[in-house]
Parts: C-alpha cells; sequence; structure tokens
C-alpha cells in the first residue's frame, strides 16, 4: 500500500528519496468498524490519514440538523485538516460509514519531518492548498447552482460515488431533499 500512497503524494509534490523513506516510515496501519468515530466534535485531530479501504465522511451536526461537509475512500487522504493544523478542537466529527483501513501518522511526526525535510514541508502546504481550493469551489457550487446543476457537477467529479455512498448522505451533501434526489437520479443522464 506505500506504492499507491508514494504515487499519490508524488501527485501533490515530488519528494526525493532521503525525503521518501523518512516519510513512508512514519504512516502506521490503522482500522475501523463500521459507524466507528475516528474523531469527534470538540477533540483536536491528531492524525492524518490515507484511506485504503472503505467510505468515511466528515459532517457537522447541531440540534436541528447535519451537514455532510466531505467524503474520503480508497487512494485519498482524509481527517479533520484544520483541527490537525491549527491544534484546535474540532467542530466536525469524522466517522466510518463501512470498515475501514488507513495508513496513518501522527501530527507530532509529520511536524518533525516538516522541519527537517524542505519536500515534506512543500508537500503538506500544498496538500492543503488543494484542500482549501476544493471547499471554495464546492462553495460556489453550493451557493450559485441549482440542485440539477450540483447533481451533474458531482457526478462529473465523481462518477463511481452513486454505487459508493447511500444516496441519504449524497442528497445532504449536496443540500437537497432526499426525495429531490431520487428525481434527479432517474432525470440527469451524465
Amino acid at each position: 500500500m506505500k506504492e499507491i500512497l508514494k504515487v499519490i503524494t508524488n501527485n501533490i509534490s515530488t519528494l526525493n528519496d532521503e525525503e521518501w523513506e523518512d516519510f513512508h516510515q512514519i504512516w502506521k496501519p490503522f482500522s475501523c468498524k463500521r459507524k466507528e468515530c475516528l474523531s469527534p466534535v470538540g477533540k483536536i485531530e491528531d492524525n492524518l490519514y490515507f484511506i485504503t479501504e472503505g467510505l468515511q465522511r466528515i459532517f457537522y451536526e447541531n440540534q436541528q440538523r447535519e451537514a455532510t461537509l466531505v467524503f474520503t475512500y480508497p487512494h485519498s487522504f482524509g481527517g479533520l485538516l484544520d483541527s490537525f493544523i491549527l491544534r484546535t478542537p474540532s467542530k466536525y466529527a469524522y466517522k466510518a460509514l463501512t470498515p475501514s483501513k488507513f495508513l496513518r501518522v501522527h501530527y507530532d511526526d509529520l511536524e518533525r519531518l516538516s522541519q527537517k525535510h524542505a519536500g515534506i514541508s512543500k508537500f503538506v502546504r500544498l496538500g492543503i492548498t488543494g484542500a482549501l481550493a476544493g471547499v471554495l469551489e464546492r462553495q460556489v457550487e453550493l451557493q450559485t447552482y441549482s440542485s440539477e446543476e450540483k447533481f451533474r457537477k458531482l457526478l462529473q467529479r465523481s462518477p463511481h460515488i452513486l454505487q459508493m455512498i447511500p444516496h441519504k448522505y449524497l442528497a445532504n451533501y449536496i443540500g437537497i431533499d432526499a426525495s429531490n434526489f431520487s428525481k434527479l437520479i432517474n432525470k440527469v443522464r451524465i
């Protein structure tokens, strides 16, 4: 699995041999059960995850409703990045939707290597920048797109997602009622 981690890492920023040698050694295997909470609200996120199996979601919840913010699945990075980087208690929860396997790295280990290697520091910076760019793009979609446009954009970005994620979570993710989501599935062809 570390070979896939290397490919995905190098897609963000290429590490030299010494950087990669140090970097891949700090990632440790971890697994969890379906519906297990990886990071609860109010806790500082100590880990960055690389997903090898399973499906997870990051969500915000208050007394009235819940908002799905992000899905993570194999060969992507996951975790509560704001809490991880800022070292502040999270306002969000990170939960497994299915049994899941990961490689994960503790904040202290990644920080130590970021101080030691410029390439790892660059990888972290570019990874965070990419995540921020995705969040900003999603904000535009949520605030300006119609329900059908949001649905089409979701399918363009991740066509496999309809088979992976329960539709109630997808409807919540794009901010529409579950019954309207069902109508869109029957109506929209990509």
